[in-house]
């Protein structure tokens, strides 16, 4: 089965072209402001790449955020409108499980995600890593670090672009109560990446569990991050 992935919950657009779970391609791209207009250029690149033309895609796979409000709503009806007009189904991923998957490491009992919400906020997800596989056992979270940081213990991977803002304070909280070891993921991998958004995909789509397109919105935490701005 041939799987395009796309994730647009950050400013980083990431792209990946499989088959049969193998990733053939996969593409990370900053692209600032210009997603619109960037992102149909980019899926005919990594597909010329791929050697995978488009009507040979078997499937879509899209990243749900919570995330950047016009990222997240350029990227997914751009794939609900490759979807729908190619009759082949979707799937969508929370984009905090895209996170929790950039480490497997031996040793990680967790993994805690602290993407940057703004306003002091991160978006956050809790992980328990066991025999290889990551499981969430937590709620979706829009929290202040603090909060995120009081329920992990053990040796804890941080993933995430709000380890640029929190550092710090993971690491001093870490010393008060010896509760948890913190490691931090390389930057490289502080956003989604579709490559990981193939391999969580790929077991919805074995399940036959795709998403009805019609019901499928994004994962948004924040209430201001469905209001527009004039």
């Amino acid at each position: 089965m041939k799987l395009l992935a796309v994730d647009t919950s950050t400013k980083n657009l990431s792209l990946a072209v499989s088959d049969n779970k193998k990733v053939l391609r996969y593409r990370n791209v900053t692209l600032g402001n210009v997603l619109s207009s960037s992102i149909i250029p980019e899926i005919r690149s990594i597909l010329k790449k791929a050697g995978v033309p488009l009507n040979k895609i078997d499937g879509f796979a899209v990243g749900l955020g919570p995330g950047s409000f016009t990222g997240l709503r350029v990227g997914l009806s751009t794939v609900k409108a490759l979807a729908f007009a190619s009759q082949k189904p979707i799937v969508g991923i929370p984009s905090l499980d895209v996170l929790a998957m950039s480490s497997k490491d031996e040793g990680i009992n967790q993994v805690c995600v602290v993407s940057d919400a703004r306003r002091d906020m991160v978006y956050s997800g809790l992980y328990l890593v066991q025999k290889g596989v990551v499981k969430r056992i937590s709620p979706y979270a829009l929290a202040p670090i603090e909060n995120v940081l009081a329920p992990i213990e053990g040796k804890v991977l941080l993933v995430g672009d709000g380890i640029k803002l929190f550092k710090d304070a993971i690491i001093k909280a870490s010393h008060k109560g010896k509760r948890y070891e913190p490691v931090f993921a390389d930057e490289k991998e502080w956003f989604p990446q579709a490559r990981n958004l193939v391999e969580l995909s790929a077991e919805r789509f074995a399940k036959k569990k795709t998403d009805n397109i019609d019901k499928l919105i994004p994962l948004y935490l924040y209430p201001d991050d469905c209001q527009v701005r004039r």
